[in-house]
C-alpha cells in the first residue's frame, strides 16, 4: 500500500450533522480513534494536526500524543488574531512545545478574505509568532488568504531561508504561480487540497502542473474542503488518496511517486519519522 502524509488535518473538529453546513465540535475520543483507523487503512501513516487557538491547540497536542503517526502544531489562527495576549499565548504554545509531538508552529498567517481581525493586529501577531518560531527553531503552518502582498514582505523580514533550508509551508495552496516561486525561493513549501479536484479550481491545478514536485505537500484540511465525489461532507485523512491522485494526473507521474515525494518532504519539513 501507498504511504501518505496529511500535512494539514484539524482532528480537533467534528461536524455536526454530517454535512459541511453542520457546526464543527470538539470530537469524543472515540471518533478521533476511528479517524485515525480509517486513515491507516487508507495508507496515510501521518496526519499533522494544526492549533487554531489556544482551546484548540491543547486539544491538538492531547489529540498527537495519543496516537501513533499523529503530530500537532500550535498556534493562533489570523481570524483569533483579534484575541491574541502576546505574553499568554506565547507562554502557552511555549508550554505545549514541550511535548515531542510538537513539530510545528500554525496555523497562522493572514487572512484578507474574512477580515474577522484587523489587518493591522494580523499582521502584529503573525510577526510574533514567526519569531517564536525562530526562536523554538521549528517550521510554521500559513495561512493565506488574498494577502501575499502583505504576506511575502513579512516573511523575508522575519522568517527568510532558502529551497535547501525549509522554514514552513502555504496550506491548502491557491494563490498564482509568481506567488508560489517566491515562497519556495525563501525556503517554503506548497501544500494542495482537495480543492485540486474542484470543477472550477483550474487555477489550483494551473499552478500545481508548472512548479515542481520537489516543493509539495498534500493535506485534507479536514473537515472542510472534501474532494470530488464528496463535496458537501465532511472531509477526513482517509480521503487524501483523492486528492494525491488527483495531483499525479495533474502532473502527469505516477500515484506512488507523488505518495513517495510529499511523505519524504513531510518527514524533512517536520522532521518526523
Amino acid at each position: 500500500m501507498l504511504e501518505l502524509a496529511d500535512s494539514h488535518g484539524h482532528l480537533t473538529m467534528v461536524m455536526d450533522g454530517g454535512t459541511t453546513a453542520g457546526r464543527p465540535r470538539p470530537p469524543a475520543p472515540a471518533e478521533v480513534a476511528g479517524l485515525v483507523a480509517r486513515a491507516r487503512d487508507a495508507g496515510v501513516t501521518r496526519i499533522l494536526v494544526p492549533g487554531t487557538c489556544r482551546v484548540d491547540q491543547r486539544l491538538a497536542v492531547g489529540i498527537a500524543e495519543a496516537h501513533e503517526g499523529v503530530f500537532a502544531a500550535v498556534g493562533v489562527h489570523p481570524h483569533e488574531a483579534k484575541d491574541f495576549d502576546e505574553d499568554e499565548d506565547l507562554r502557552l504554545m511555549g508550554e505545549l512545545c514541550t511535548s515531542t509531538k510538537v513539530v510545528a508552529v500554525g496555523e497562522i498567517g493572514l487572512d484578507f478574505h474574512y477580515d474577522h481581525s484587523p489587518r493591522d493586529v494580523q499582521r502584529r501577531v503573525l510577526a510574533a509568532q514567526l519569531r517564536f518560531a525562530r526562536e523554538k527553531g521549528l517550521p510554521v503552518l500559513l495561512h493565506n488568504r488574498n494577502s501575499e502582498a502583505d504576506l511575502l514582505p513579512l516573511l523575508e523580514a522575519e522568517a527568510p531561508g532558502a529551497p535547501g533550508e525549509l522554514r514552513g509551508v502555504f496550506h491548502s495552496f491557491c494563490a498564482d504561480v509568481g506567488t508560489a516561486r517566491r515562497a519556495i525561493a525563501l525556503g517554503y513549501l506548497v501544500s494542495y487540497s482537495g480543492m485540486i479536484t474542484f470543477g472550477a479550481a483550474e487555477n489550483v491545478r494551473a499552478s500545481a502542473a508548472e512548479l515542481p514536485l520537489a516543493s509539495m505537500l498534500i493535506e485534507t484540511d479536514a473537515p472542510y474542503l472534501s474532494p470530488v465525489p464528496f463535496r458537501g461532507k465532511p472531509n477526513e485523512p482517509s480521503l487524501l488518496p483523492r486528492t494525491a491522485q488527483r495531483l499525479a494526473e495533474v502532473k502527469g507521474v505516477p500515484l506512488a511517486e507523488v505518495a513517495a515525494v510529499t511523505t519524504a518532504n513531510f518527514r524533512r519539513l517536520f522532521r518526523t519519522p
